[in-house]
């Protein structure tokens, strides 16, 4: 009887233990309810950018729109402090062009890009390991917005509240018009 009491608790236990995991990216309201481990592996909350403008990145070291990172540190550097923030999101997720470690990824961001926008450590952004941030991004944000990840540098766009306004695919650049209106929109508001 014992042992038939303990598998039931233990099953009871690790029913509530998945809950708990799954549960943040179903009740998630904004961006503001996850919190991450930076490159550096210190709890990073996002809640730590409300009131800001923010502009989210799934990055990549070896992809073909790795040199977007120089158009997403000018766009950093020259709104930043208009309470504009870019986060960085490096996820292996496709043609394995993210292998590094989160050492060696900020490494190669700060030598060879200057990266100074924070970055947060590597995360998977589609799949069965996908973060609980980007189900949230993908399944729940603005439903103009959602939809799997295609490929690396997809931009999410978040206003002051911490919601998703805009969503741009790999191939817009953080220096086109597109991006620099959107941010500018939002950052008047």
């Amino acid at each position: 009887m014992k042992t038939f009491l303990r598998g039931k608790l233990y099953q009871f236990l690790s029913l509530g233990v998945l809950i708990l995991m799954v549960t943040p990216a179903f009740a998630a309201s904004s961006i503001y309810d996850f919190t991450l481990p930076s490159i550096d592996g210190q709890a990073m909350p996002l809640s730590n950018y409300k009131g800001k403008v923010v502009l989210l990145v799934n990055v990549a070291s070896r992809c073909g729109f790795t040199p977007q990172y120089k158009g997403l540190e000018a766009l950093y550097e020259k709104y930043k402090d208009q309470g504009f923030v870019i986060l960085g999101f490096p996820a292996n997720n496709f043609g394995s062009q993210e292998p590094g470690t989160n050492q060696e990824i900020k490494t190669f961001c700060s030598t060879k890009y200057s990266v100074t926008f924070p970055m947060y450590a590597k995360v998977s952004v589609k799949g069965a390991d996908q973060t609980p941030l980007y189900q949230y991004l993908t399944t729940q944000a603005d439903p103009t917005h959602t939809g799997d990840i295609k490929w690396n540098f997809t931009k999410f766009l978040v206003d002051r509240d911490g919601h998703v306004v805009q969503r741009f695919e790999s191939a817009v650049t953080p220096d086109s018009q597109e991006v620099v209106s959107a941010v500018e929109k939002q950052l008047s508001r």
